[in-house]
């Protein structure tokens, strides 16, 4: 099938005429009080009745090739193509889901993000950003929870704006609690329609569930029931030195995490709970996760394309070439005989 990819440009078709017409208007306004009736009549008796006869022809042709050579270039700007049948692709990819805590614990700075003190929020962006570069061909999609949940990104093929949308987040937000479970309950909404083999939640947290309507383990259920694969991380570090009055002191930062929650979650739903008590660690889990198994997603077509631009250039060319080398050449020609004349005895 021939189409034009830009057929909008067929506009400048009447272009010429326009700026032919506007000049002429301008010209007659100019010269408006200089006008002679029968300035034609004399000018041909002047150049000869011959020369006359001859050029008007050959001045009509030439007027028609340039109509003819402008609609080319005009229609070749507009990119005609041809498109063959479409082709469907089978393709292999991914759906996963991110649920990421946003709660103001996650402002604890008890790891460290290229040899610097950070917080876990920033670390946390710091990996899932670049785990969300590689997932190059899958759908992503992200919830920010505290004390509710929200979809801050659809499941979509757009990573770019999947990482922006993450780096945008901002602790306390959502809420100062953690609603593990709402949370769940949300992605369970987003997932359900997906194919069974691509339903997929990684849910991420450095607490205990201390909110929400639905309990963490009626969302593990419910997810369960629905085929979801739920899986979890644990974010904070075991240990940290910190100065107070009477020197330095071991505090476990870690203590509310409920890894006994986090694990049944995952248990329940075929998952697998990861821990991550520093940044290495966080790397290795989404290193692992990037193991799953590519599932077929539905089919896409291909339409192959050929661009057949170069076919009305090529005419176009050589007809402006023609109007070009013919008056030449009947010039030419006309010198040579009027020499002749001349040279005649």
């Amino acid at each position: 099938m021939l189409t034009l990819a830009w057929p909008w440009l067929l506009l400048a078709l009447p272009l010429p005429w326009l700026i032919r017409k506007r000049r002429k208007n301008n010209e007659e306004g100019r010269n408006l009080a200089l006008r002679v009736p029968f300035y034609q009549q004399a000018a041909r008796v002047l150049e000869g009745a011959d020369a006359s006869s001859s050029s008007a022809p050959s001045g009509r042709w030439s007027a028609i090739l340039q109509v003819l050579a402008w609609t080319l270039l005009v229609v070749a700007v507009c990119r005609p193509q041809w498109q063959g049948e479409p082709i469907p692709m089978d393709y292999e990819a991914r759906d996963l889901l991110l649920a990421v805590d946003i709660s103001p614990s996650m402002q604890e700075t008890d790891l460290q993000l290229k040899g610097n003190q950070a917080t876990r929020l920033d670390v946390v962006k710091s990996v899932v950003t670049d785990f969300i570069q590689v997932r190059q061909g899958d759908r992503l999609g992200l919830i920010l929870f505290g004390a509710q949940p929200y979809i801050q990104a659809p499941l979509t093929y757009d990573l770019v704006t999947v990482g922006e949308l993450l780096n945008e987040a901002t602790l306390g937000i959502a809420g100062n609690a953690t609603a593990i479970g709402d949370a769940i309950g949300l992605g369970i909404k987003r997932l359900r329609e997906r194919p069974a083999d691509s339903r997929v939640l990684v849910l991420l947290t450095d607490g205990a569930n201390t909110g929400g309507e639905v309990s963490p383990e009626q969302a593990a259920k419910l997810a369960a029931d629905a085929g979801i694969k739920i899986y979890t991380v644990g974010v904070g570090a075991d240990e940290i030195i910190r100065r107070g009055i009477f020197g330095y002191r071991k505090e476990n930062p870690s203590a509310d995490l409920d890894e006994t929650l986090l694990q049944s979650i995952a248990d329940e739903t075929d998952g697998q709970y990861f821990r991550a008590r520093n940044t290495g660690e966080l790397e290795l889990i989404y290193e692992s996760i990037n193991q799953l198994e590519p599932i077929k997603q539905q089919q896409r077509f291909f339409r192959p394309t050929t661009e057949w631009y170069w076919g009305p250039l090529l005419v176009a060319l050589i007809l402006l070439a023609f109007c070009w080398l013919v008056p030449a050449l009947s010039g030419l020609s006309r010198r040579s005989a009027s020499t002749q004349l001349e040279e005649a005895p």
